[in-house]
C-alpha cells in the first residue's frame, strides 16, 4: 500500500486531492497535514512513498519543506503544487530536487501521471538501495584477526581519497575484495567500478583493451571502441595482475596517470578521462623492475599506498568466520538449510596448509555442505576436506 501524504492548507483543495487519489486507487493511503511544521512531524516518524506539498503556507512554506525532507529522508519523492502566481518558484524547487510540481486547480491526467511516476521512481530508489547494500555485503572483508583488522582501518582512511593503492597477496587471499571494498566506501560509489584482469587478455590486445580503438587501426577493428578507462570515467578502474601488463601498455597507462587523458589505438586525439586507479598483482614487482619487465616510474605512480594482503596460514584465528560466512551464503545459494560445523571440525581446519587460501576454503566448505552429514563432524572433515 502507497503512504501519500497530502501537504496544503486549503482544506478544499486537501480534500479533492485526497478524493481523486483514493478513487485511483483503493492500495493508496492518504494522510493529510494543514501547514509545513505539521508535514514535517509527520514526515519525520513516518515513511510516506509520495509527499504532495503546496508552496505557500503558514509557519513553514513548501520550499522549506522541501529542503528538510532532502536532508532526513532524500528518497522521499516531493511534489509541489503551486498556484498561478508561483510557477516560478515551483521550477525553482525542481533545481533543489522535487520531483515534479502541479499547478492548482489540478489536472486530473496530469496529477495521476505525476503520482503514478513518483511512486514508481520510490520503488526504483528503494531496490537499487537494497541491491547495492547487497552487493556491498557480497564484498565485506570477514574476519577479526590483528592483520584484518589493519587493513580495514587502512581501508576507511584511504577510501574517502583518491589516492592510488596497490594490492599485493597470493592467489586467493581477497585482492579483488580489498579492490571493491575500496571503491564502495569512497565518493565514487555510484559511478563504474570496472574490473580489467591484465593477465586474461592478450598483449597485443591489452592497449586496446584499456583505451580504445578507432576503427580501421588493425585486423578487425571494424568501427570506433571505446576502452576501459574511457567506462571508468567518474569512477574507479581495478587493474588485476599488473604486472602481467606488457611495457608498451605500461607506459601508456603511465601517461594516462600523470596527464588523466588517452589516446584510443590508432588515434592522436587527447581523450580527458577522470578515473582513480587501483592495482593489484601476486608478484614482487620489485624483482619483475630488477628483471626489466615492470617500469619502476610506473610502480611508485601506483604504489602511494601499498596493501599487503595476509595469506589464509597466517590469520588462521578468522577461519571460524569464514566458515560461518561460507556456510550461510552456500545456504542461500543452493536454497536449502544450513549446515553447522562441529567444533572439532572447525579446529582441524584451522590447522590445514591452505595453499589456495581464501578461495580454497571456500570450495572446501561447499565440498563439505554437498557430501557431509547433516552437521559437518571432524570426520567429514577427514574424509572430503583431506588435502
Amino acid at each position: 500500500m502507497a503512504q501519500i501524504l497530502i501537504i496544503e492548507d486549503e482544506s478544499a483543495i486537501r480534500r479533492v486531492l485526497g478524493k481523486i487519489l483514493s478513487e485511483e486507487d483503493k492500495n493508496y493511503k492518504i494522510t493529510e497535514a494543514e501547514d509545513g511544521l505539521a508535514g514535517m512531524d509527520l514526515i519525520k516518524d513516518n515513511d510516506y512513498d509520495l509527499v504532495l506539498c503546496d508552496i505557500k503556507m503558514p509557519k513553514m512554506d513548501g520550499v522549506e519543506v522541501l529542503e528538510a525532507v532532502q536532508k532526513i529522508k532524500p528518497e522521499t519523492p516531493v511534489v509541489m503544487i503551486s498556484g498561478h502566481g508561483d510557477l516560478d518558484t515551483a521550477v525553482q524547487t525542481m533545481r533543489l530536487g522535487a520531483f515534479d510540481y502541479i499547478s492548482k486547480p489540478p489536472d486530473l491526467n496530469r496529477l495521476l501521471n505525476t503520482v503514478r511516476n513518483a511512486l514508481d521512481r520510490k520503488t526504483l530508489v528503494v531496490e537499487n538501495k537494497r541491491l547495492k547494500k547487497k552487493v556491498s555485503k557480497n564484498y565485506e572483508m570477514i574476519g577479526e584477526s590483528e592483520l584484518i583488522s589493519i587493513i580495514k582501518n587502512i581501508i576507511e582512511k584511504v577510501a574517502p581519497t583518491d589516492a592510488r593503492v596497490l594490492i599485493t597477496g597470493g592467489n586467493g587471499t581477497g585482492k579483488e575484495l580489498v579492490a571493491h571494498w575500496l571503491h564502495e566506501k569512497s565518493d565514487r560509489s555510484k559511478k563504474p567500478f570496472i574490473e580489467v584482469n591484465c593477465a586474461a587478455i592478450p598483449s597485443e590486445l591489452i592497449e586496446s583493451e584499456l583505451f580504445g580503438h578507432v576503427k580501421g587501426s588493425f585486423t578487425g577493428a571494424n568501427k570506433d571502441r571505446a576502452g576501459k578507462f574511457e567506462a571508468a570515467n567518474g569512477g574507479t578502474i581495478f587493474l588485476d595482475e599488473i604486472g602481467d601488463m606488457s611495457l608498451p601498455a605500461q607506459a601508456k597507462v603511465l601517461r594516462a596517470l600523470q596527464e588523466n587523458r588517452i589516446q584510443r589505438v590508432g588515434s592522436d586525439k587527447d581523450i580527458q578521462v577522470n578515473v582513480r586507479i587501483l592495482a593489484a598483482t601476486n608478484k614482487d614487482l620489485k624483482k619483475e623492475i630488477e628483471e626489466k619487465r615492470f617500469r619502476e616510474d610506473l610502480y611508485h605512480r601506483l604504489a602511494v599506498i601499498l596493501i599487503n594482503v595476509p595469506s589464509l596460514n597466517d590469520r588462521r584465528d578468522d577461519i571460524p568466520l569464514l566458515v560461518e560466512h561460507f556456510a550461510q551464503k552456500i545456504a542461500q545459494e543452493q536454497g536449502g538449510p544450513r549446515k553447522e560445523f562441529h567444533t572439532n571440525a572447525i579446529k582441524l581446519l584451522q590447522e590445514y596448509d591452505w595453499t589456495g587460501n581464501i578461495r580454497e576454503l571456500r570450495n572446501v566448505v561447499e565440498r563439505l555442505i554437498i557430501l557431509g552429514g547433516e552437521e559437518i563432524s571432524e570426520n567429514d572433515v577427514k574424509l572430503f576436506a583431506s588435502k
